[in-house]
């Protein structure tokens, strides 16, 4: 086992921009903050949007701590390491987006069902007096473009860091286009004399972040409870479990073999069961040559443990599975 396992270095270059983008979504984030409770007044929409603007510095934090965190060695305490801090990151940030979704979803109808009519008034600006909804709008429109662009950026580098509080807070970036244009029509909204639009706007907004918080909590707390590892999106099961499973079988000593795979926040436990060709047990050195190649397979793979057994458990993974997924890119085996 890697206890304090290295990024490969396009990894490394990786994360360093990773944590570079999350902080400018955390510059951009506090001039939008301030800059839309400037303006919100007692629009039910505003409100809304400014609230999940409080709460999408809940991931970029997250990912900023779990990344020092995670890069501590393995102490006699924990033994596994700290790379677990990647998924109590993510449910933190899960958690924290489905209450304040819940609050809100229900502060946001309770206005709708009681017809509630936000006054919105009007400021003077350089000896003019403007409808304070265009103010409203502008900023709002204001605030679209970045968080589309960090999205995409966001969602390539979780990707290749296997990061999945990086990806929760690309899909919020992706999304927040959605609540600025929400806003915008809730606001727009009451200047047409439709005093219903604002409040349902901001359901359309509570909604959203209801439904982000309750997708990010389920991935957190079935990857806490060691589902079997998925790929940073949660579409699939990883390729590395059958990079690892094909690589095993290429060897002269295995007759069967089957793993499963925790996925440990950015890093991947293995566990590989092999039945030996004729029981016979294979010597130390084969099995220490054969776990450090299923290691070299993908830098993922920090922690590899290979179980002589007679047979095979069912609930294990194995090549012929019917969800198998796409074999991982893998260097050429020595024994083939």
């Amino acid at each position: 086992m890697r206890s304090h396992p290295a990024l490969p270095p396009a990894q490394r270059d990786t994360l360093r921009r990773a944590i570079r983008f999350e902080w400018y979504t955390l510059a951009f984030l506090a001039v939008a903050i301030t800059g839309v409770y400037l303006v919100m007044g007692n629009s039910q929409a505003m409100k809304a949007a400014w609230i999940e603007d409080l709460l999408s510095l809940a991931p970029p934090i997250a990912f900023l701590l779990a990344v020092r965190i995670i890069a501590k060695p393995a102490t006699a305490k924990y033994p596994y390491g700290f790379f677990r801090s990647v998924g109590v990151a993510h449910l933190v940030a899960g958690v924290a987006l489905f209450t304040m979704g819940a609050f809100l979803l229900v502060d946001s109808v309770i206005g709708l069902v009681s017809g509630d009519r936000p006054p919105i008034g009007s400021v003077q600006v350089f000896g003019h007096v403007i409808w304070s909804g265009w103010l409203m709008m502008g900023m709002m429109a204001l605030t679209i473009p970045l968080p589309i662009y960090f999205g995409r950026v966001k969602m390539r580098l979780a990707k290749d860091l296997h990061n999945k509080v990086l990806y929760a807070d690309a899909d919020m970036n992706k999304a927040d286009w959605m609540t600025a244009a929400g806003s915008i029509v809730g606001v727009g909204g009451i200047g047409l004399g439709l005093w219903w639009a604002d409040a349902a706007a901001a359901t359309f907004i509570a909604g959203s972040i209801l439904w982000d918080g309750w997708r990010n909590t389920r991935a957190a707390i079935t990857d806490l409870m060691d589902t079997r590892a998925t790929t940073f999106d949660d579409e699939k099961p990883h390729p590395d479990s059958h990079a690892v499973l094909d690589h095993l079988r290429t060897l002269p000593w295995v007759r069967d073999v089957a793993v499963r795979t925790r996925d440990q926040g950015q890093f991947f436990h293995v566990e590989a069961f092999v039945v030996p060709v004729d029981d016979a047990l294979p010597s130390l050195a084969e099995l220490d040559r054969a776990r450090q190649e299923c290691q070299d397979l993908d830098w993922k793979l920090v922690d590899v443990v290979l179980v002589p057994v007679r047979e095979l458990a069912d609930h294990l993974t194995r090549r012929d599975d019917e969800d198998a997924a796409p074999s991982a890119e893998r260097r050429a085996s020595p024994h083939t």
